[in-house]
Parts: C-alpha cells; structure tokens; sequence
C-alpha cells in the first residue's frame, strides 16, 4: 500500500515505514501530523485518485527531527566592474517517518 501526498509544495510516494525529508513543518520532535492532501492511494494493485484529493484519506506522520540540508553558496558577480556578493544558504527540513496510511 502507498500513497501519494502533497506538503509544502512537493509531491511525495510513500509507504508505511519510509523516513523523509520534508519541507520545515512546525511541529516539535515526537509529535504526530495527519496530511489530509492525499492525492492517490493505491491498496492491493487498486489505484483510486482523488479530483484532487481522495475523501477521506489520510497519513500519519510522526516527526522525527528538524534539520538542515546542505550548504549552497550563492555568488553573484559582475566582470570588470568590481562587484562581487557571495552569500549562503541552507535549506531547513522536517524528518518524518510514515506510521500510518488511512483510506
């Protein structure tokens, strides 16, 4: 069983059981989230898809951690006219495990 689900504007394919890494969500470590954008489930080969959301659906997610993914440097520059900006960037994520799909 998976199901596909929209949160913080990226799609994702999850099943039971899958660690990943989400867009920061405000939500402290331990604690459990329901995502209701539930935009496909598929259950014993059976795929229903939702116009947009599937009724009724929904995944549990249980938020492991926040953190931060890698740093980007972001320099900008232009020729023979003496400017130069460099600044960095890390993106700041949720880690969440799938306890549970509901259909």
């Amino acid at each position: 069983m998976y199901a596909i689900v929209a949160t913080g504007g990226k799609q994702y394919r999850v099943k039971e059981g899958d660690v990943l890494l989400v867009e920061k969500l405000n939500a402290n470590e331990g604690e459990t989230l329901e995502i209701k954008e539930v935009l496909a489930v598929s259950k014993d080969g059976d795929l229903k898809v939702g116009t947009p959301l599937v009724e009724g659906a929904k995944v549990v997610f249980k938020v492991l951690g926040q953190t931060k993914g890698k740093k980007i440097i972001v320099f900008k520059y232009k020729p023979k006219k003496n400017y130069r900006r460099k600044a960095g960037h890390r993106q700041p994520y949720t880690k969440v495990v799938v306890e549970k799909i509901e259909a």
